[in-house]
C-alpha cells in the first residue's frame, strides 16, 4: 500500500520547484542565491470585471430611472465604499463600490467595473541556489539543511532567527509568553487556543510562528495575519512528536525559513527549513509501507506518537469498533505494540 510521507530530517537535500499559475516573467538566473522571501517570478493577474446592478439593487422598475440615479461616469476610478448611485430624498438609498476598480461601462441601469489587480509575485519559499529556470513559469531552488513538515499553514512565507518557547511537547502558549524581546524573530511554541497570541504577534511583529497544534476556531485570525503560521501536528490539543521536538530544541538562534503553503494536489506541506553547511541526499516523496519504518500515528488515542512498524498484517484486520481495514503492528516502546490502521500512519523520512 502506498504510504504518505512526512519529512522530519536533521540533514537532507531540499529541492523545490516554484511555478506561476499563469505565464509571467522569471526574475532570477541559474546559480543565483536567493532568500526564502525573494521574488523569483512575477505575472499580471487576468483582468476581472464586477457587475453592479443599480436597477435591481435600488428596487427600480425602469432602467432609465436607475441611470439617472447613477452619480458616476465611465472612466472614473473608485475605492471600496464609494457611492455609485443614490435615490436622493429624505430616505435615500445608496449603492456603493464593492472594491477598488475603474468604471468601464454604464448601460441599462448597470455599472461594469474593472477590478484593480496587483501583480502576482512568486517567492522562493526556501533559502538556496537556483538550479533550473522554467521559462515564463518559475525556477527550481536547492539547499541543504534540517526539514520539518507540518499539516497546516496560512500561505505566507518568512524567515528569521529561531527562538524556542517550547519547553515540553505538550506546552501551551499564552499572550504573556510573547514580549518585545521576540520582535523580528521566528518563534516555536506549543498549543495555541488564544486569538490574542496571534494578534499581538502581528503587532510586534514576529517574522513567523510555529505551533505544535491549534484550536480550529483560530483559523480566521491565523489566515488574516501578515506573517507565516504553521501547525505541525493538527487541530485540537496534540503534543509535538519526539523527532520534531529534538530538532527544534537544538536549533535555537539559527536562521530558519518558513513556507506556510499547503497544496495536497502537489503533495506540498507547510515547512520549517533550517539551512546547514553540509551536503546530503534528496529524500523520496513517496514510498510503500514496510517493516522497520518509522511512522507517526494520526488517529486517536495515539495521535502524534512515533513508532516503528513491526509487521504489515496480511489482508484486513477487524478493529475494536468493528471496521475491517489494512493495518500494521507498531511498536511504541520496548513493551508496547499496538495495531494501527494503515490509513492512520505517515512514514517519517
Amino acid at each position: 500500500m502506498l504510504a504518505p510521507v512526512i519529512h522530519i530530517l536533521g540533514l537532507t537535500n531540499i529541492r523545490r520547484t516554484r511555478l506561476l499559475p499563469v505565464s509571467g516573467k522569471v526574475a532570477v538566473r541559474v546559480g543565483q542565491r536567493v532568500n526564502a522571501s525573494d521574488v523569483v517570478a512575477t505575472a499580471n493577474v487576468p483582468t476581472r470585471h464586477i457587475l453592479v446592478d443599480v436597477r435591481r439593487g435600488l428596487g427600480m422598475i425602469r432602467a432609465g430611472e436607475a441611470e439617472r440615479a447613477i452619480v458616476r461616469m465611465e472612466g472614473e476610478k473608485l475605492q471600496p465604499g464609494d457611492v455609485i448611485a443614490e435615490t436622493g430624498g429624505i430616505f435615500s438609498r445608496v449603492m456603493r463600490a464593492p472594491e477598488a476598480g475603474t468604471i468601464v461601462m454604464i448601460s441599462g441601469g448597470r455599472v461594469i467595473m474593472e477590478a484593480e489587480s496587483a501583480p502576482l509575485e512568486l517567492r522562493a519559499g526556501i533559502p538556496g541556489v537556483v538550479t533550473e529556470i522554467h521559462p515564463d513559469q518559475g525556477a527550481t531552488i536547492e539547499t541543504n539543511g534540517a526539514l520539518i513538515q507540518g499539516v497546516w499553514g496560512n500561505g505566507k512565507v518568512g524567515e528569521g532567527l529561531l527562538f524556542v518557547l517550547l519547553q515540553s511537547p505538550d506546552a501551551t502558549i499564552s499572550r504573556t509568553d510573547i514580549d518585545i524581546s521576540l520582535r523580528g524573530a521566528v518563534v516555536a511554541a506549543g498549543h495555541c487556543s488564544d486569538p490574542d497570541v496571534l494578534r499581538y504577534a502581528a503587532e510586534l511583529p514576529l517574522r513567523g510562528l510555529i505551533l505544535t497544534s491549534m484550536t480550529a476556531d483560530l483559523l480566521p485570525v491565523a489566515n488574516s495575519v501578515n506573517y507565516p503560521v504553521i501547525v505541525l501536528e493538527g487541530f485540537g490539543k496534540i503534543p509535538l512528536n519526539d523527532a520534531a521536538m529534538r530538532l527544534i530544541s537544538t536549533s535555537e538562534k539559527r536562521d530558519v525559513a518558513l513556507t506556510a503553503t499547503i497544496n495536497p494536489a502537489n503533495s506540498e506541506r507547510p515547512e520549517l527549513i533550517i539551512p546547514l553547511p553540509a551536503e546530503s541526499n534528496t529524500p523520496p516523496e513517496m514510498t510503500y509501507f514496510a517493516p522497520e519504518q518509522m511512522v507517526r500515528i494520526q488517529g486517536d488515542p495515539y495521535r502524534g506518537k512515533i513508532g516503528v512498524i513491526v509487521q504489515i498484517r496480511p489482508g484486513t484486520t477487524t478493529l475494536p469498533n468493528g471496521l475491517r481495514t489494512p493495518a500494521a503492528d507498531v511498536r511504541l516502546d520496548k513493551e508496547t505494540v499496538v495495531i494501527i490502521p494503515l490509513a492512520n500512519l505517515e512514514v517519517l523520512m
